[in-house]
C-alpha cells in the first residue's frame, strides 16, 4: 500500500498537506469576504429592484441582470485584467473578492427579494394601520421575517460561492485549485493532485448541505406555526 495512485505514496499527499490547507484557507477568506460583501448588497438590490423610484428600480435591476447574466470567471478577468485599463490595478485577491461579492449579490438579491415577498400581506397591513414609516416596517417587521425564510437558500448559495472559489486559479489566486495545479505541473502528478482538491471541497461541502437541510426544515415548521 505503499503506492496510492499513479506512484503516489502517502508520504507525498503528507508533504502536500501543507500547501494544500494554506490554499484551503485562502478559499475560505475568500468564501467569507464573497458572503459579508455580497448578501447586505444583495439585500439593498432586492429593495432598489422595488423601489418606487424608477431610475433607482431599473439601475438595480440592470446591476443584477449583469451579475446573474456574466458568468462568474468572465467577472473575474473583468476585474483583474479589465480595471487595470482603467488605470486601477489591484491584488488578485482584491480582484476575486470585488467579482464574486458582486456576484452573489446579484444572486443573492432573488432569493431575499423572494423571502420578502412571502411575508404575509396582513403583515404588511399591520405596518400601515400602526402608522408605522416603510423604512420601520422593513425594518421591524418584514425584513426579520423575510430573512428568515431566506436563510436556507442563503446557506445553499454559500455552499456555491465556495465551490465557485475554484475559478480564482484563473487570475493566479493561490487558492486550493491553485496549489493542485502547482503540485500537478512540479510533479505531473495532476490526477491524484487534482483528486486530494476535490477531498477538501466535499469534506466541507456534504456537511453544509446537511445544516442547509436542518436549516430548511426549520424555516418549514417556523412557517407553519
Amino acid at each position: 500500500m505503499d503506492a496510492l495512485l499513479m506512484g503516489v505514496t502517502w508520504e507525498d499527499v503528507v508533504s502536500w498537506l501543507p500547501s494544500f490547507w494554506n490554499g484551503f484557507l485562502v478559499s475560505v477568506r475568500i468564501t467569507l469576504v464573497s458572503l459579508a460583501i455580497g448578501i447586505p448588497l444583495g439585500f439593498l438590490f432586492a429593495l432598489g429592484v422595488q423601489a418606487r423610484n424608477r431610475a433607482i428600480r431599473y439601475a438595480c435591476l440592470a446591476l443584477v441582470e449583469i451579475g446573474r447574466g456574466a458568468p462568474a470567471l468572465v467577472l473575474l478577468q473583468f476585474v483583474y485584467y479589465g480595471l487595470p485599463n482603467t488605470g486601477l490595478s489591484i491584488g488578485a485577491f482584491m480582484a476575486a473578492s470585488i467579482a464574486l461579492s458582486f456576484n452573489t449579490g446579484a444572486y443573492t438579491s432573488e432569493i431575499i427579494r423572494a423571502g420578502l415577498d412571502s411575508v404575509p400581506a396582513g403583515q404588511k397591513e399591520a405596518v400601515d394601520a400602526l402608522g408605522m414609516t416603510s423604512a420601520d416596517g422593513m425594518r421591524f417587521v418584514i425584513a426579520p421575517q423575510g430573512i428568515r425564510v431566506a436563510i436556507p437558500a442563503l446557506l445553499g448559495f454559500a455552499i456555491l460561492v465556495f465551490q465557485g472559489t475554484s475559478l480564482c486559479f484563473a487570475i493566479a489566486v493561490p487558492e486550493l485549485i491553485s496549489r493542485a495545479y502547482d503540485i500537478g505541473s512540479m510533479q505531473f502528478y495532476y490526477f491524484p493532485a487534482l483528486t486530494v482538491a476535490g477531498i477538501f471541497y466535499v469534506a466541507v461541502c456534504i456537511p453544509a448541505s446537511f445544516i442547509v437541510s436542518w436549516a430548511e426544515r426549520r424555516a418549514g415548521a417556523y412557517s407553519q406555526r
